[in-house]
């Protein structure tokens, strides 16, 4: 298997990068972050120019019809960006979509730029259990009845539309009895509580009172809904494991670059073997990430459920434990420096704690590694 990027994907990745460099710097990023909005409608636009909201929807919609390894190349250079556009958000929504092959509509409006979405499915109880559902859907005349709450909603409050997780049987736990459905965020009995997150993105909470929904909004049945969410939910952590690797590039690199100039006694600290090892094993923590990020986005569209939720739960796993330690490592070598708001360092290493806690944390996902039925036949 071929794992080198295309001509096509290297110059993608060189146009997002450009941009961002130019257009979407640490001082217009923290204008941005501290902005009433949180987010920017020019940045957004910039995006949908450079083709960025087209590259995942399919052709018949206007789209690119871009795989996961082309999501990769887009991911990766946004995390290198510290873009805080909600872009992730939208792309995991249309992917719900995608795989349901339902409002067609509304993927040509994603592609152009047209619709944000966002996934509401966390819920206060469930941790990183998203068939931990408390918030019910009732079947009423021709569609339902949602009453509940979501919380952490990433670009909750900046979304057109939602994709929501309900119940309307079983048990809290059961992984049967599950519902999605594409909500106009606009709707009556939509409240929306908007915040900051620690990494500078945005996210809500969201309650549910008495939202009716028509059935054709329905994503699937309760008899699929399950699968639907797990599926979509492995492909929102290949997106996540992408620019992750983005992140750990750019912070690994900024600290290189301090450690060549800060001095003391007299040289570069650069030049000191024991801060030269960190280095070195920084950079194999991130080449190890790098491989388990490719490989989960070769592996996500895997039509062997149970191979892609093994290798996306150790990819996430392995990935999460190198951000930890690059991470750590990168403030301990810029020192007190290292968690001032004032230097990129702090920001990155604050997203990349925000992405090994989304979706699952490190935790969770070996655990569900070891969970799988032919984990004790090839170990």
């Amino acid at each position: 298997m071929d794992f080198n990027l295309t001509q096509e994907q290297q110059q993608f990745a060189e146009a997002i990068r450009r941009w961002a460099e130019k257009d979407y710097g640490f001082e217009q990023r923290k204008h941005i972050i501290s902005s009433a909005e949180g987010v920017s409608k020019k940045a957004w636009s910039e995006l949908v120019e450079l083709g960025a909201t087209a590259l995942p929807i399919p052709e018949d919609q206007g789209g690119f019809n871009g795989s996961a390894v082309d999501m990769m190349v887009v991911m990766q250079e946004l995390g290198r960006g510290l873009i805080v556009e909600p872009y992730f958000a939208t792309v995991l929504g249309a992917e719900f979509l995608k795989k349901s092959k339902a409002h067609f509509d509304v993927l040509e409006q994603i592609a152009s730029g047209e619709k944000q979405l966002a996934v509401a499915l966390s819920e206060k109880q469930s941790r990183h259990d998203l068939f931990d559902i408390t918030t019910t859907a009732t079947p009423h005349h021709d569609g339902f009845v949602i009453n509940g709450t979501k919380t952490v909603v990433l670009h909750g409050a900046q979304a057109d539309m939602l994709i929501v997780s309900a119940r309307s049987s079983g048990n809290q736990r059961d992984k049967s009895g599950i519902h999605l459905f594409l909500v106009d965020a606009s709707s009556d009995g939509i409240h929306r509580t908007d915040y900051r997150t620690i990494d500078g993105y945005r996210a809500a909470d969201i309650r549910f009172d008495e939202v009716q929904v028509s059935r054709i909004y329905q994503l699937g049945n309760e008899s699929n809904g399950w699968d639907l969410l797990d599926a979509t939910a492995d492909y929102g952590v290949s997106l996540l494991c992408s620019e992750a690797i983005g992140l750990m590039e750019a912070i690994t690199a900024a600290t290189l670059d301090y450690l060549k100039t800060r001095q003391q006694f007299g040289v570069p600290i650069g030049k000191f073997q024991v801060l030269q090892h960190r280095m070195a094993e920084m950079f194999m923590e991130m080449e190890q990430a790098r491989s388990m990020a490719t490989l989960a986005a070769v592996k996500v569209a895997s039509e062997d459920t149970e191979e892609r939720r093994r290798t996306l739960s150790a990819a996430k796993a392995r990935i999460g434990q190198a951000a930890k330690y690059i991470g750590q490592q990168a403030v301990q070598l810029h020192g007190g420096m290292g968690v001032t708001n004032e230097l990129p360092v702090a920001h990155m290493f604050k997203r990349l704690t925000m992405i090994e806690l989304s979706f699952g944390d490190t935790d969770h996902h070996l655990a569900r590694f070891v969970s799988q039925p032919d984990f004790k036949v090839s170990a």
